[in-house]
């Protein structure tokens, strides 16, 4: 006989706490977001998204041996051990320097939703860490994922890597400078292009005492730690996405590596999409928030582009 009411009251319950945190959100909350306020942005999608079409499932898989080397795996609800699907491994941001895999499950459920397998990965941060820790951790990333997704229901021959701010660095550098995946025993072929969000890639000077100068204002020469440096015709496509109200990383970034990439003849993609800051573009992939620009419409367009045709290893084209 209580049950209506007992429910009602969850009900009201859980409508009035999402009014919370979409208040906290609105209210100035967003800048917390790149700062670790991301655990919030993602209690929201769960609480006001889908309840269905993606699941995790694998937590915590190490891909190396350090406590910030592991990994989780989003799969379309209804993926197979057997599937051969897409693979996107999404790197968060956090200015090298903030950030966990655990607060970007609504990245992971976004894009599982939308077909793909999706691995987050976490990397070395600052100040236990600095250029190239955090590169080198991405690479050791897509080298497991290439090793290991085939069992996993991914496709080792058609991964894809995208990233927000910091983690966008980490993609980009690792598509433009092939280094990072042979030093991690990898071939960086397997990347098939890179999708990125609101990314750092030509900032120099560095600001003193800011989070770049922090995770690598120490490197000579300091040229080498900027992907324009390594932009090159034949690099992975890379579909770059940034706000014209970016005042974090402004959107000359984005502007001036395409310009690159097309001068060198690479393929690239510019997209700036009007009203949009440094966290509305991350922000466009929770569902509360999809509205507010076709972020996860075009990017995902981009990377099955990319992903949409399985090319055979030479030694199976061989045969």
């Amino acid at each position: 006989m209580m049950t209506g009411p007992v429910s009602k009251g969850r009900r009201l319950i859980k409508f009035l706490f999402v009014v919370l945190l979409l208040v906290l959100l609105f209210g100035g909350g967003a800048k917390m977001i790149v700062a670790g306020g991301a655990k919030s942005l993602n209690m929201a999608d769960r609480l006001l998204g889908q309840g269905d079409g993606a699941r995790l499932l694998l937590a915590d898989q190490p891909y190396g041996r350090g406590p910030r080397q592991s990994l989780d795996i989003w799969v379309p609800e209804n993926a197979k051990a057997d599937d051969r699907l897409p693979v996107v491994v999404f790197f968060y941001g956090g200015g090298w320097d903030s950030g966990d895999r655990d607060s970007y499950g609504f990245a992971g459920r976004a894009l599982a939703r939308q077909g793909f397998v999706v691995v987050i990965p976490d990397y070395r941060l600052v100040p236990k860490a600095h250029w190239p820790d955090f590169i080198e951790d991405s690479a050791a990333a897509v080298a497991w994922t290439h090793e290991h997704i085939a069992k996993l229901g991914g496709d080792p021959d058609r991964i894809a890597l995208m990233g927000h701010s910091a983690g966008a660095y980490n993609a980009a550098m690792l598509a433009l400078d092939p280094q990072w995946l042979r030093a991690a025993r990898s071939d960086p072929s397997v990347i098939r292009g890179v999708a990125g969000l609101a990314g750092p890639y030509d900032f120099l000077p560095l600001e003193k005492g800011g989070r770049g100068d922090r995770a690598m204002g120490k490197v000579k020469p300091i040229e080498k730690t900027q992907p324009i440096h390594f932009a090159r015709g034949d690099a992975p496509p890379l579909w770059l996405a940034t706000g014209d109200e970016d005042d974090t990383v402004r959107p000359r970034n984005s502007q001036n590596l395409a310009a690159a990439i097309e001068k060198a003849g690479g393929p690239v993609t510019l997209r700036i999409y009007p009203g949009m800051g440094h966290t509305g573009v991350v922000m466009a992939l929770a569902a509360p928030f999809q509205n507010k620009g076709p972020v996860l419409e075009e990017a995902t367009d981009f990377l099955r582009g990319v992903t949409g045709r399985r090319i055979a290893p030479a030694s199976e084209a061989a045969q």
